[in-house]
């Protein structure tokens, strides 16, 4: 069972690039390195041909996950998004209460989270917390050392 996740369309289109890598070169790379493997001889001791299986293992759980993943995305059509709250892909700047710090943030999906490109996933501690939120709210958010209260400043697309 699969949930929904969303995301925008460049998003999209890299989940589905990565999951067109990985079944029509990785896939074929792995069943060549296994045939060769089992063409060394004895597959009782033959540690690179044990090696070769596990690799290919590995890649179709991966392959699966991002099935599953994009079996449930669906693209957010940012026309539609109201700029009254913190939604998904609102760009969000926030004020730190206790020292004033200020930051700004877009809200996306797990698979786009870049926070070096100020991509904050939904589902993080302070994405959480931010949802939902409208101008000028507090949003309390607990963190390892502590509650931090964020004032949100500003909300846009």
């Amino acid at each position: 069972m699969s949930s929904i996740s969303y995301y925008t369309k460049e998003g999209l289109k890299k989940l589905r690039d990565e999951l067109s890598q990985l079944k029509d070169i990785e896939r074929p790379k792995a069943s060549n390195a296994i045939a060769e493997a089992r063409d060394k001889g004895d597959l009782s001791e033959n540690a690179e041909y044990d090696a070769a299986k596990e690799a290919q293992g590995m890649l179709e759980m991966k392959i699966s996950k991002l099935e599953e993943t994009l079996s449930g995305a669906r693209v957010i059509d940012e026309s539609q998004l109201d700029n009254s709250k913190v939604l998904v892909l609102s760009k969000v700047k926030i004020k730190n209460k206790s020292n004033g710090m200020e930051m700004s943030y877009t809200l996306v999906a797990d698979g786009e989270a870049d926070l070096s490109a100020g991509k904050l996933s939904v589902n993080s501690p302070i994405g959480k917390g931010l949802l939902g939120k409208s101008l000028g709210d507090i949003a309390e958010i607990k963190v390892p050392n502590g509650t931090i209260k964020f004032i949100i400043t500003d909300i846009s697309r």
